[in-house]
């Protein structure tokens, strides 16, 4: 019975720090998810750079290093200014998608990792695109203004390769 309460009570507590934070910055859930987002391409592509067998996969990773760690910096630098605290870590659905790409290697490494990334940038570009559209807060949409070129480049990039792989395309 603890244990319920604590739960509840937990979930209570998550659930109004949320709300108070969304009630501070309305784009609260856009720079959360973002910079989560951006760190996990960021340590994905590490590993495609030291686990994938293909050098245009390789290549691609370290774009994805280069480009969200630039991408990272640019949002810590406008939510330090607006007081926003950033999440320090991919959130865990990210961190178990990256132990799972840990345990392939080869072809079966390239060909999940491609098709994670389609889809990781599909929806990337439709958040972005959804906050540069109707964000309130001038400074989260003129990051998401900026970044939507990037994520389009990559999304190309990797569809490219996907299509080179003769991996079929959603």
């Amino acid at each position: 019975m603890k244990q319920i309460y604590c739960a509840v009570m937990a979930a209570a507590f998550a659930c109004s720090v949320s709300t108070a934070m969304a009630a501070e910055n309305p784009d609260a859930a856009f720079y959360k998810k973002a910079a989560e987002g951006g760190m996990a391409e960021v340590e994905l592509g590490k590993l495609a750079q030291d686990k994938s067998s293909t050098a245009s996969v390789k290549e691609f990773g370290a774009m994805m290093m280069a480009d969200h760690s630039a991408a990272n910096d640019k949002l810590k630098a406008v939510a330090a200014k607006k007081s926003v605290k950033l999440p320090t870590s991919p959130s865990v659905e990210q961190q178990a998608t990256k132990a799972k790409l840990e345990l392939l290697s080869g072809t079966a490494f390239d060909k999940s990792y491609i098709k994670g990334m389609v889809e990781d940038h599909e929806e990337d570009i439709k958040e972005f695109q959804t906050e540069a559209a109707s964000g309130q807060d001038p400074d989260a949409k003129a990051f998401a203004v900026a970044t939507l070129p990037t994520l389009r480049t990559h999304l190309k990039k990797i569809q490219a390769i996907a299509a080179a792989q003769g991996l079929a395309a959603k």
